[in-house]
């Protein structure tokens, strides 16, 4: 299954949540659409609950009237077959963002990023039984701290990757972290833990070329780029799975013209 926003604009309210399903990777068809009147939906992620159901966790802005922005706060919907999806439902309060959520150990922790423009962005740490009700954890306090996506490793020590450009780990409960700072900054975080133990991550970075999405080899402090993806202009937000041997990625780009969604599958 594969989840992307579709708006006019990347900056256009109106955009809805469309759900694209494939028994090959080869051929796609749509399985369902998510919308909530008056609301923009975007920045969708799946993840598989516990009692295997899939929570879509997402974003939803309003804007006024002459299309300029007002407010945010997340969305959370959930479905058995992926087909069918509840009512998006509100979580956490207003100007919150929850980024992506990761399950462990039958809980979700997401960071949440909270404020924009000329004030200082905070990253909250949450987590969560059932995707509804999230409990607050500790703040990641690092400038410009933004979207993040966390992991763990097999002795459930929890690593974050985090825009602009952090790399952190912690131990049980989560509440005391140590931060490396990477020498690239990157957007549209993402990364897997593959089941030889290595970590693979993804991005957009800036090249001399221009914006480009990447795959990077990754450590609980470092984070190097080794594959450039076909890609440019708007891109990157990989999704990531290892599925048959491959590492398969999700991710837009406006290299071609419009901009479209690509599916790659790694040999790593």
């Amino acid at each position: 299954m594969c989840v992307f926003r579709e708006a006019v604009g990347h900056d256009a309210p109106g955009g809805i949540i469309r759900v694209l399903t494939s028994e090959t990777g080869a051929e796609w068809e749509s399985a369902a659409t998510v919308v909530e009147a008056g609301f923009d939906l975007r920045d969708p992620k799946l993840s598989v609950m516990p009692d295997g159901r899939l929570m879509l966790l997402m974003g939803g802005s309003v804007y006024d009237d002459c299309g300029e922005y007002l407010t945010r706060a997340p969305r959370v919907s959930f479905s058995e077959d992926g087909f069918k999806w509840t009512v998006p439902r509100r979580v956490l309060s207003e100007d919150h963002w929850l980024w992506r959520a990761t399950w462990h150990d039958g809980r979700a922790y997401s960071l949440s990023k909270l404020g924009e423009g000329e004030e200082p962005r905070r990253g909250f740490l949450y987590s969560s039984a059932d995707g509804i009700e999230w409990e607050w954890i500790v703040e990641f306090k690092l400038p410009g701290v933004s979207e993040t996506t966390l992991g763990f490793q097999t002795d459930g020590e929890m690593v974050a990757l985090v825009r602009p450009g952090y790399v952190g780990r912690s131990r049980p409960p989560y509440r005391e972290w140590s931060f490396s700072e990477m020498p690239d900054r990157i957007g549209g975080p993402n990364f897997i833990l593959l089941p030889d133990g290595s970590l693979w991550g993804s991005g957009r970075l800036f090249t001399d070329e221009g914006p480009r999405t990447v795959l990077a080899r990754m450590t609980t402090s470092t984070y190097e780029p080794v594959l450039t993806l076909p890609s440019g202009g708007d891109t990157s937000y990989a999704g990531m799975v290892w599925h048959d041997d491959l590492l398969w990625m999700s991710y837009y780009s406006s290299h071609e013209g419009g901009t479209n969604v690509y599916l790659a599958r790694v040999r790593v």
